[in-house]
């Protein structure tokens, strides 16, 4: 994948930002260039619009005498293209608008297939900040999609100019040429800004989503900051945040209207440069009324040229902004051709059915890792050399003091992490994409923090998923008897992030969204530290029962603190600050493992406060 430092135009750049614009224009060429020749018109009519005014003032002027009717005609005539052109206009609009739509769902599109669905981690891609996400996927997508946009205006305003100028020329080609000046002008203008307009324009992107990003964030976590009293500190930070971004987006309106500034003065030195240079040529009679009249309509039209030119030149940086900030979302097998490429989006017609779950024909015997490696930060804390191995019907559970690597070690198996060392195999099988291989239905997972959206615990369960299974998926997650206090039951809408559910309701749902997909194997990350004691027993009961009869995943791969997973669990892998301190059975654990009788002592004393009568 190219690329350029920030704020800087380079050839690769340019080159990325052609590579888009020339996809966008493919993708749906016909509809493309039919929208361009019903824009043709709107800029060619004036030319006619130009002659009319001519020979009506020179009619009138006597330069070239009229009848009355023949002048009337020729008003008539003029309306009559003003009118076609305004009719033309309107339809042109509504057409390209239908482009522009398409273009713009077009480039969402592939940025989102491929983070769901292209091999290798999504974490690295992704910006820290959410909003930065839904930033790059309105602000840069509309800055792509316009300046494709501008080459039909773009096309226009040269097929008037170019004939224009000819006829102008004709008549007179000192006074015409003075018009040419403010081209000239806007293009050096331009050249000598646009590095300067790129690297504030990528400044004020990123302080924008910023902003963004830190509101969400307020809403989302309103109870911590009510908790600690500090509403009037998170506001300051926000105002911080929004001076930052205020001054980097003025300063980029700025550059933008100095740009514009520049042309608007160009096209009026041109124009009094036609006054001046006509004058002479009036007083000796080669320069008719009819002639001005036709100079003054052109001038303003040609005004729409170097206004556009100036207009594509300042969105190029912006344009490259945006091409850079859209391709890393992309995977890195992937490049900018990719944003742009005809991936299938349905615009005629209603999509095709979801696809179904992929069949496998080769359930879980054995889930091998060896040797994983996991560098994070720049300490390089996370895993070392850690294998495990997960059997067919087993209840393994992962377990160790924060911060040992417990989340690291499952997102790692998952694909959801870089790995940069050791591999996993499937029935003995390499996988060489875990990310794309350990999905349901081989696996299905829980992590740590339940992701439930602001829509019914129906559609947050199912997900596109169909309806089998969901009761059993909901006894296993000892969910059903909280469904029946919800007097709306399954559509009960949850809020945003679940709020309206309890972190134990929200935990338990979130297992049976991944108990609903029927996987092989279920992987659960800190499933029940927001659960009461008894309801906790409860649910490691049902799940361990239902892997020993078959009515649930034969495998479960828990990563838990608490006794009552430990209890139960057929082999216990202990991490110590990523690396692995222990293998084995409870107590076998609690005889050779120091760590383990650590780590059980200290979660004894804690659920002896849980039970304690308040």
């Amino acid at each position: 994948m190219s690329g350029s430092p920030k704020g800087v135009w380079t050839a690769g750049a340019a080159k990325d930002v052609r590579t888009v614009v020339a996809g966008l224009v493919r993708f749906d060429l016909r509809r493309f260039l039919v929208g361009a020749l019903l824009w043709m018109p709107v800029s060619v009519l004036p030319v006619l619009t130009g002659l009319a005014l001519q020979k009506i003032f020179d009619g009138i002027s006597g330069r070239a005498p009229a009848a009355p009717d023949q002048v009337l005609w020729l008003c008539a005539a003029l309306v009559g293209v003003e009118l076609a052109r305004g009719l033309t206009m309107v339809v042109a609009w509504t057409y390209g608008d239908y482009w522009w739509d398409a273009a713009a769902t077009l480039l969402r599109a592939n940025v989102l297939r491929s983070v769901l669905t292209a091999p290798g981690p999504v974490a690295a891609r992704l910006p820290r900040a959410p909003g930065d996400t839904l930033a790059r996927l309105r602000d840069d997508v509309s800055d792509l999609v316009e300046l494709v946009d501008e080459a039909v205006p773009l096309a226009g305003a040269i097929l008037f100019g170019g004939t224009a100028l000819g006829v102008m020329a004709a008549i007179d080609p000192a006074v015409t040429a003075a018009l040419v000046v403010p081209m000239v002008v806007i293009g050096v203008a331009s050249r000598l800004l646009r590095r300067r307009v790129r690297s504030l324009h990528q400044r004020a992107r990123v302080l924008g989503a910023d902003v963004t990003a830190y509101v969400g964030e307020m809403f989302g976590g309103v109870l911590a900051i009510k908790v600690a009293g500090a509403e009037e500190a998170a506001l300051e930070r926000l105002r911080a945040r929004n001076r930052a971004r205020r001054e980097a987006a003025v300063r980029d309106r700025l550059a933008g209207d100095l740009l514009d500034g520049v042309t608007n003065a160009a096209v009026e030195i041109g124009a009094g440069l036609v006054l001046v240079l006509a004058a002479p040529a009036m007083r000796s009679g080669a320069f008719t009324v009819g002639d001005l009249a036709l100079f003054t309509s052109y001038a303003g039209w040609l005004a729409a040229l170097p206004r556009v030119v100036g207009g594509i030149l300042a969105r190029l940086p912006h344009a490259a902004v945006a091409t850079g900030r859209l391709a890393r979302l992309m995977a890195p097998h992937e490049d900018v051709r990719d944003l742009a490429r005809d991936s299938g989006v349905w615009f005629h017609r209603e999509p095709p059915a979801a696809a179904p779950r992929p069949r496998h024909d080769d359930p879980l015997e054995v889930l091998e890792a060896r040797g994983l490696t996991v560098r994070l930060g720049p300490l390089g804390t996370g895993l070392r050399e850690v294998d495990l191995r997960v059997r067919r019907g087993s209840f393994t559970v992962v377990t160790g003091a924060v911060g040992a690597g417990k989340t690291t070690l499952v997102r790692a198996l998952l694909g959801l992490v870089p790995l940069d060392g050791g591999t996993i195999t499937w029935n003995g099988r390499p996988v060489a994409d875990p990310g794309t291989f350990l999905v349901p239905g081989r696996v299905a997972h829980a992590g740590q923090v339940p992701r439930l959206f602001s829509a019914s615990l129906r559609e947050n369960l199912l997900l596109g998923a169909s309806g089998d299974g969901l009761e059993r998926a909901l006894a296993l997650a000892a969910l059903e008897d909280d469904l029946a206090a919800m007097p709306e039951g399954l559509d009960t809408v949850v809020g945003p992030r679940g709020v309206r559910l309890s972190g134990g309701q929200a935990q338990r749902a979130s297992a049976a969204r991944a108990l609903v997909r029927a996987p092989d194997l279920l992987v659960v990350d800190d499933l029940s530290s927001a659960l009461d004691v008894e309801t906790e027993e409860l649910l490691w009961d049902r799940l361990a029962t239902a892997a020993r009869d078959g009515g649930g995943p034969a495998t479960l791969l828990v990563v838990s603190h608490r006794r009552a997973a430990l209890e139960r669990a057929d082999e216990i892998v202990v991490l110590d600050r990523g690396r692995v301190a222990g293998r084995g059975t409870l107590s076998g654990l609690l005889a050779s493992c120091p760590e383990m009788r650590r780590l059980w002592a200290e979660e004894g004393v804690a659920e002896a406060g849980e039970r304690a009568p308040e």
